[in-house]
């Protein structure tokens, strides 16, 4: 299976399934000399980890990274930095029922059809599990990018409550289950997934990841589009089916007078007016914050039974069992701020590299 790596200069690859003994990632092209502590990666793993709220799956892993190359006496060596999570909570026999059905909304069909086999136990390798390693490598990423860069993600939407945006408050994902910036719009959402989880069912989320600090170049103008290559990253996160950048979809509905960013001059040099590119123009950072929103689909394994099909052919019905998010958003918070890191990471070696 090919696919297992992103990233040019500073290059991730993962492995392992979600029911094997453990899951890791590889990373290529970190600097040497970045000091560097588990308990820093342990940080933001801990931010992703299952089970820390009724609103996300109750699988129990406590994700401890461990770092087994590519780092000594507390600092990066600047050779391949390894990292393995053990996997201790797996419920295999959850997974008896579907050996041979096909669960409707995963890559279950898909999957068997490709490579002639798969995991039935948590879909294996196509399991969000996969994601923790995205986060330690993201941990690292950002070690790379250095304290001038600041990422942060919220939840924008659950379902169909979106939060009310003159209200946004940074310090309030911190404050709720939900990452999100609206207190009010965080409690109606409380009552929402409750009412959800209650009836067996799943609701899909929106999340924005917002970097600040980034400075003006990263990227090129044609097939390595900043934005591109990060559009294209938060589209490998599972369950993700749309992507849009500053204002995305809204600016078709705008005039031509209105959509483009103005600029003006001040002492600092070039300030724009607005920002509803999001941050980018002509593939390339204009300094303002970078802004990509996200859109995840409702969780697929949901209590109901539905309609398939198993790999005999026959018409069948599923009834998934197990521990499941109802809502797979919430948690895709931290992995989608992880896969910013990574990406301006790789775009800021490729600058320097290129521009000095």
């Amino acid at each position: 299976m090919a696919g297992n790596s992103f990233g040019h200069l500073f290059r991730v690859t993962t492995w392992g399934e979600s029911h094997g003994p453990e899951i890791g990632c590889v990373v290529d092209g970190v600097p040497p000399r970045i000091p560097l502590t588990e308990k820093e990666i342990q940080h933001w793993m801990d931010r992703r980890k299952p089970g820390q709220s009724r609103f996300t799956t109750q699988r129990k892993e406590p994700d401890t990274v461990e770092i087994v190359s590519g780092w000594f006496e507390g600092q990066t060596t600047g050779t391949p930095l390894a990292m393995v999570v053990k996997n201790v909570d797996q419920r295999s026999k959850d997974y008896g029922d579907i050996v041979r059905k096909y669960r409707p909304g995963h890559a279950d069909y898909t999957y068997d059809a490709k490579y002639g086999i798969r995991d039935h136990r948590g879909g294996g390798r196509s399991s969000a599990r996969e994601t923790a390693m995205r986060v330690a490598a993201g941990a690292v990423a950002r070690k790379v990018l250095g304290d001038r860069i600041t990422i942060r993600g919220a939840v924008v939407q659950i379902g169909p409550y979106r939060i009310d945006r003159d209200k946004w408050d940074w310090k309030q994902t911190e404050k709720n289950p939900f990452w999100g910036p609206d207190k009010a719009m965080a409690d109606q959402w409380e009552s929402f997934l409750d009412g959800v989880r209650k009836q067996g069912s799943s609701a899909g989320a929106v999340i924005e990841i917002v970097a600040s600090g980034v400075p003006v170049g990263l990227g090129s103008p044609i097939y390595d589009k900043l934005d591109s290559d990060l559009a294209a990253a938060m589209m490998t996160i599972n369950a993700v089916k749309g992507v849009e950048v500053g204002d995305g979809f809204a600016l078709a509905a705008e005039p031509g007078e209105t959509a483009a960013d103005e600029m003006t001059m001040s002492n600092d040099g070039p300030r724009f007016l607005s920002n509803k590119s999001g941050g980018v123009l002509g593939g390339i950072s204009t300094g303002q914050d970078l802004v990509v929103r996200f859109a995840v689909k409702p969780t697929s394994s949901i209590l109901h039974e539905r309609q398939s099909v198993d790999r005999d052919g026959n018409d069948t019905t599923v009834q998934v069992k197990g521990r499941h998010d109802p809502c797979v958003g919430i948690r895709a918070v931290p992995v989608g701020e992880a896969m910013m890191a990574c990406v301006l990471a790789d775009h800021l070696l490729r600058h320097k590299a290129q521009c000095g």
